[in-house]
């Protein structure tokens, strides 16, 4: 029986780790909301995760996460159709080679990896806070790369590595300060490296690369298993503000920890998203 208590949300999920997540997630009952770009992709999706786990009722909600407009219109949607959500997932992320300019004038991989993901937390939150015990939790990379505040976008110097690591780092960083700003509301945010996985995410980058982390990466089901208990499992119900691989915290990068570069990115993602 579907319960507001139960309302799941987990972008990215046509593909990849997203979609093995919803599927896995499913299993528990409740509502699985896919947030999706392609409405294809996204009714193929629902059908297979109805399919697996006849007790779970499948929503769609059509966002592209690089879209400022769509992220608004989905999440005002979601809030609407359930005042109570126990947890988000962010799933989607982007790999380019070429700086891509999306349609609000930003960089592809910021406003899709980062931004939109910001966004979306923060218009949820209310829905979030109300569920009493909610959970954020966002993949993410132990990245070392420094963001440039001057040139979040890639416009004076863009590099494709080094820009995608950028936003993986922009995840710590909002992690931990969505942490810091929840603290005592019952709302929890993690985030979660999830190894190497086989998806199409890097399908862009250099053969160099590609070729070998395909040879070792793991396939999406099995990344996902490791994943669904920091949603679901009452061992992970109080864990805030922490960074896990395979099910154990582990040591963020130093430089994501750094509460005033936290503040300092939450604040510019407030103005460029038109957060109050």
């Amino acid at each position: 029986m579907e319960t507001e208590s139960q309302v799941r949300v987990v972008t990215g999920a046509t593909a990849g780790i997203g979609r093995s997540l919803a599927r896995q997630l499913a299993a528990a009952g409740g509502t699985i909301a896919l947030i999706a770009r392609d409405p294809a992709r996204a009714e193929s999706a629902r059908s297979e995760i109805a399919a697996a786990a006849p007790g779970a009722h499948v929503e769609i909600y059509l966002a592209d996460l690089s879209s400022l407009a769509d992220i608004r219109q989905a999440g005002g949607a979601l809030s609407g159709a359930h005042p109570r959500i126990a947890s988000v997932v962010h799933c989607a992320a982007v790999f380019s080679s070429q700086r891509v300019e999306t349609r609000d004038g930003l960089e592809l991989m910021f406003a899709t990896n980062h931004l939109g993901p910001f966004l979306l937390t923060n218009l949820l939150l209310p829905a979030l806070r109300a569920h009493g015990h909610a959970r954020v939790l966002t993949l993410a990379a132990p990245s070392t790369v420094k963001l440039d505040f001057d040139d979040l976008q890639g416009v004076t110097r863009f590099r494709a590595l080094t820009a995608f690591g950028a936003s993986k780092a922009a995840n710590l960083l909002f992690t931990f300060e969505l942490a810091r700003r929840m603290e005592g509301t019952g709302l929890t945010a993690n985030a979660v490296h999830p190894g190497l996985a086989r998806t199409d995410l890097m399908r862009q980058s250099p053969a160099l690369l590609r070729v070998p982390v395909a040879l070792l990466s793991a396939p999406p089901d099995r990344v996902a298993a490791r994943i669904a208990p920091f949603i679901l499992d009452d061992e992970y119900a109080n864990a805030t503000g922490q960074f896990f691989h395979k099910g154990k915290p582990i040591d963020p990068p130093p430089y994501t920890r750094d509460t005033d570069v936290q503040r300092r990115l939450w604040e510019v993602s407030e103005r460029l998203a038109g957060v109050a």
